[in-house]
């Protein structure tokens, strides 16, 4: 059964039910004028007159009648079948898998996973922790979350993380032997612990006063792919590293590390949950993003920023040709403009 021959048979049992358009109308959430030609329809095609009308009632003719009795119980069984569909959608049964970056599977999945994973029994979660996530949809996943400078076009986001701020720190033992950094052209005469990418550059050092950006060349005896590698090579003293503060929090807290150059620091947009614009939202993804948006209430975490013009090169990741996203209220999807812009939803 076509589309248009469900609406039409589906107006004819309103209008026998409510002997009337106009509340018909109402329970099908259409126009009077949109039941009215999809009865007008449904007589055409079928070659027969169905109701008599008058301008005070609406009654069956014996066509109608014959009609009715074999549609009402079929219609009544759709709209059955589509109620069990959404109680499983409700249920959140099925996989849903995501890819995140590092920080976010540290700071934000792994101490809420037990949580999700006990308030949805029927969820069966795969996660892939990656540097760099490639495409989610030639990926196969249903989502992933990643900084918002790096988030590609088509795509829907809604920011679960506040800003992530990059700090230059130093042991106490590194900086009896070396005099702190004033500027971030100081850094010229340090040993600086360098981020190699999976891609093989090397993460730029960036800086940011007066809404100026400063990139600096550093230079260092040590290079790492690995986080926890640089912060203990910070700690022993092996040099300066540029890390998010989340990472040295603790041992700036009890006193391994000490935080340099924090006016020059740069703050990013956040970490946004991100899905394709093209596709329909599963169940157990939607609770998840409904799970995030509890979560980041409770954080205090407020509305979203969308990424500046200015995206530094080594957040940005993705090419040159990132646009600036267009911002969104949440829970709603906005057209894509001429530039094809992510969605950024609010919190």
């Amino acid at each position: 059964m076509r589309g248009t021959e469900f609406a039409e048979l589906a107006a004819f049992a309103a209008i026998a039910a409510h002997r009337g358009f106009a509340k018909a109308a109402v329970q099908l959430g259409v126009t009077r004028s949109t039941v009215s030609q999809n009865l007008r329809a449904l007589e055409e095609r079928l070659g027969v007159r169905l109701m008599n009308r008058t301008t005070r009632s609406v009654a069956l003719t014996e066509a109608g009648e014959r009609l009715l009795a074999r549609v009402r119980p079929a219609l009544a069984e759709l709209t059955l079948a589509a109620d069990q569909a959404r109680d499983v959608q409700h249920q959140v049964a099925g996989s849903l898998r995501l890819v995140i970056q590092p920080p976010v599977a540290t700071f934000l999945i792994g101490p809420i996973l037990a949580r999700f994973m006990s308030e949805y029994p029927g969820v069966r979660l795969d996660v892939a922790v990656v540097k760099m996530p490639a495409d989610i949809i030639s990926g196969g996943f249903d989502a992933g979350i990643r900084f918002g400078e790096q988030i590609e076009r088509d795509m829907i986001a809604l920011r679960v993380m506040d800003q992530p701020r990059f700090l230059v720190v130093g042991s106490p033992d590194y900086l009896a032997r070396h005099a702190a950094p004033k500027t971030p052209r100081d850094l010229q005469h340090h040993d600086c612990i360098r981020n190699r990418l999976p891609n093989g550059t090397v993460f730029g050092w960036q800086f940011e006063k007066n809404r100026k950006a400063f990139p600096v060349a550093v230079s260092g005896r040590l290079i790492v792919d690995d986080i926890d590698l640089s912060v203990r090579a910070a700690v022993d003293g092996i040099g300066l590293a540029y890390l998010l503060r989340d990472y040295v929090d603790l041992h700036i807290a009890e006193g391994r590390l000490v935080p340099l150059l924090g006016d020059w620091s740069p703050r990013l947009s956040g970490f946004y949950l991100y899905y394709s614009s093209r596709r329909q939202v599963s169940g157990p993804l939607r609770a998840f993003i409904e799970f995030l948006t509890a979560i980041s209430k409770t954080r205090g975490l407020g509305a979203s920023n969308s990424p500046g013009a200015k995206v530094y090169p080594n957040f940005r990741l993705i090419g040159s040709k990132r646009r600036r996203p267009h911002r969104s209220r949440a829970g709603k999807r906005t057209k894509m403009n001429a530039s094809r812009r992510p969605h950024l939803q609010r919190t």
